[in-house]
Order: structure tokens, then sequence, then C-alpha cells
């Protein structure tokens, strides 16, 4: 089992250098750290008495798995959901916040717990997910990645600027779909076929 340091080095793996896509509502991010985390945190790296673009370009990768450990993984209290599918929520909630929280909370509803969904892990949310592991035990992890997928799914068909991370230029799979489906057990990945058919409505 990864520790949680090594989830975190994944994770930044994964969001890779800085990038300042004009699409990204994210706006200005390095190793997956936008600039309004580090405004949020207060890390004025350069010294100057504000954060900005700069003090973006100046984080390290250390410096992103600590923000990581702490802001998005023992604050929103991941450590207490069923082992096997910290992993997946971690990374989820770098990538969308408490969104990552939300969807786990929705399926929880549909495998029938009774629980609110509003994006904070609380006794409720923390009961529910244990109890649907041990209702569910090899299907939970892969269930929550699917949701993942069909979420970023979602945001695309709503958002036509957010495509190009949906579908990559050669028109298969792009970064948000292979990064759901890194937690998704290779049985469940969509088939090239059934990918097209998804997409096919962007034109």
């Amino acid at each position: 089992m990864q520790t949680v340091r090594e989830i975190a080095s994944a994770i930044v793996a994964r969001e890779g250098g800085f990038v300042n896509d004009p699409d990204d509502p994210g706006g200005a991010t390095k190793f997956g750290v936008t600039i309004h985390t580090m405004r949020r945190l207060g890390l004025d790296l350069t010294g100057d008495g504000a954060v900005s673009v700069a003090d973006v370009r100046r984080l390290s990768r250390a410096q992103a798995v600590d923000i990581f450990v702490r802001h998005y993984f023992n604050a929103p209290r991941i450590a207490e959901l069923p082992t096997p599918l910290q992993p997946s929520v971690f990374d989820m909630y770098v990538n969308a916040g408490s969104n990552a929280v939300k969807i786990l909370q929705s399926l929880l509803r549909e495998m029938g717990q009774e629980i609110g969904v509003d994006g904070v892990i609380g006794p409720q949310t923390i009961r529910a997910a244990h109890a649907a592991w041990r209702a569910a035990p090899d299907h939970l992890v892969d269930a929550y990645g699917i949701a993942r997928r069909n979420y970023y799914f979602r945001l695309a068909d709503r958002r036509p600027a957010s495509r190009k991370y949906a579908r990559s230029r050669a028109g298969g799979k792009g970064g948000w779909i292979r990064r759901a489906e890194k937690f998704i057990a290779p049985r469940y990945h969509m088939s090239d076929a059934d990918f097209e058919r998804r997409v096919a409505q962007w034109g």
C-alpha cells in the first residue's frame, strides 16, 4: 500500500509543471497547485507582499506535495474513508476540490446510504462509506472511478472550452478520462469505440 506522500508525489507527477491555460478556471498552476490555492494559503514565495504568477513559477515539487497532504488529504478527512478508496478520492480532491466528496456522497446515496450531498466528509459520510465498503468491497473503488469519469463527461458536455481536457487532439481519450481510468479496473475502461460514441455529440 502506498503512503500518503507517495500518492501525493504521483499526483504531482500527473499534474505536470507550470501552465497558465486561459480555458482553465484554476488560472496559473504548477504541479496541480493553482494560484487561487496559493493566495488562500498566503504563499508569497517571492517575498514581494503579493501572491502572483511569479510565486506559482517558484513552487517546488516538495512544496506541492506538502500542500496536497496537508490541505487536500488531512484537512478534508480523506484518511477516515476506507483505505482502498483514499487514493482516488485524494486525486479527485486535488483536481476538483469538494466536488470529489460530492461525487462520493451521490454514489453512496445511489447505494442506499441516507446522507446529504454537501462536499464535506463528516461522521455521516465516513459511516456511510465504510458501510458501502463492507457491502461491496469488490465494487466501490471502481464505482467511484466510473462516477468520476461521468463527472468529467458531464462537465465537458456543459462547457465546450473544457472538452480539450476530456478528448485529445487526435480524438481519443483526453487527460481527464485517462486520469479517472487510472483508478478503475481495466475491465471497466471505455473502449475506443464507446468513447467515440460518447463524445460524438461534441462535434
